[in-house]
């Protein structure tokens, strides 16, 4: 089943509502901006890569909808958008990255000063030609965004694939697949690489608390595209690389710091230092544009806080009592000294981080 959580559909933004997997495939058509960001902030669309791709598309719908006398005008409405769907998630940058972009592709549409050359009586039409190009172009570049991250996954998952020896057997944890990024996946990228090179490979998914995307998730997509997977809970991990069952650990990320250390879903930390301990290799697979070059270190990177309910419940029905206190941290920050390498669409990164991620930036740019 090929899928794909994110997509332009002219008048609306379909996506795939991942908060019902896998009990149901149901895809949601958002209208304006603000059910997008409504989707970004309640997690119905989910993961750095596919955040970033429903950013951009959502500003380009605003823009359709943006009624205005000046090009000036236009842009600063533009801005309004922008810092809302900004504000739905703090931690993974590609939404920050893709909101960046977007707003360089309209500032780089025709300047107000070319529209000054014309006669007075000619510059409302001018005006409106003009801001009519600068919503066509955030169409454009909203999709050309989507595609080059599809073109850098698959990248991602060939160079990949080249750490994954015949019959290995591959811990991962929450989802980096096809539903977080364009619609092949980055820690996932690499293993269905692997998988259709003809590697005999086996997956072991983490559930991932407190939202399960491991179970809900993860599991769902390697069960469709027919690889091996066994689901275990976040706390077996380590009985699995003690006995020496585990050859080594792929995860995604959200936000990669310039020294190399990695934010991603919460538990991976935990994962990372037992993955050290047990000589598991640790595999970070992740787009050059998860890469925040202006965070020197994790201690910098920004962790959001979801709500208690998260914790308190399961399906909607309550596992704790009422009064307890809840603490639910969204992602935690792997520090560099457990990753083994970062894979990336540029090539593998390797310590020391602070020059093999800059050089990876550099090809990027």
């Amino acid at each position: 089943m090929q899928v794909k959580p994110v997509e332009w559909r002219d008048t609306v933004i379909r996506v795939l509502d991942q908060t019902r997997l896998p009990a149901e495939v149901v895809f949601l058509d958002l209208a304006d901006y603000a059910e997008v960001a409504k989707a970004i902030r309640e997690m119905r669309v989910r993961g750095a890569p596919a955040i970033g791709v429903a950013a951009a598309y959502g500003l380009a719908l605003g823009a359709q909808a943006i009624e205005a006398g000046s090009r000036e005008e236009f842009l600063s409405k533009l801005g309004t958008i922008s810092r809302e769907l900004a504000s739905t998630r703090p931690t993974a940058v590609n939404l920050f990255w893709a909101l960046d972009r977007m707003t360089r592709a309209a500032g780089a549409c025709p300047e107000r000063q070319e529209i000054l050359r014309y006669a007075q009586n000619d510059r409302k039409r001018r005006e409106g030609s003009a801001m009519s190009e600068i919503k066509a172009a955030l169409v454009e570049e909203a999709k050309r965004i989507d595609r080059e991250n599809e073109e850098a996954d698959r990248r991602i998952g060939l160079l990949g694939a080249e750490l994954i020896e015949d019959g290995f057997t591959i811990l991962t944890h929450c989802n980096a697949g096809a539903l977080a990024t364009a619609g092949y996946g980055t820690a996932l990228g690499v293993i269905k690489a692997a998988h259709e090179q003809g590697k005999r490979i086996q997956v072991f998914a983490d559930e991932t608390r407190p939202l399960l995307q491991g179970a809900r998730l993860t599991a769902w997509e390697l069960v469709e595209a027919q690889i091996p997977v066994t689901l275990i809970t976040d706390s077996m991990a380590g009985h699995f690389m003690s006995q020496g069952k585990i050859d080594c650990v792929v995860v995604g990320a959200d936000r990669i710091a310039a020294n190399g250390d990695v934010a991603n879903k919460i538990g991976t930390y935990s994962v990372a230092v037992l993955a050290k301990e047990n000589a598991v290799p640790f595999y970070v697979a992740a787009p050059t544009s998860t890469i925040d070059p202006s965070v020197k270190s994790g201690t910098e990177i920004p962790i959001e806080e979801r709500s208690p309910d998260e914790v308190t419940r399961i399906g909607g029905a309550r596992i704790a009592p009422d009064g307890v206190g809840v603490a639910n941290p969204a992602f935690d920050v792997t520090p560099h000294r457990y990753v083994t390498a970062i894979i990336t669409e540029q090539g593998i990164a390797r310590e020391p981080y602070i020059e093999s991620l800059g050089r990876r930036i550099q090809c990027r740019k």
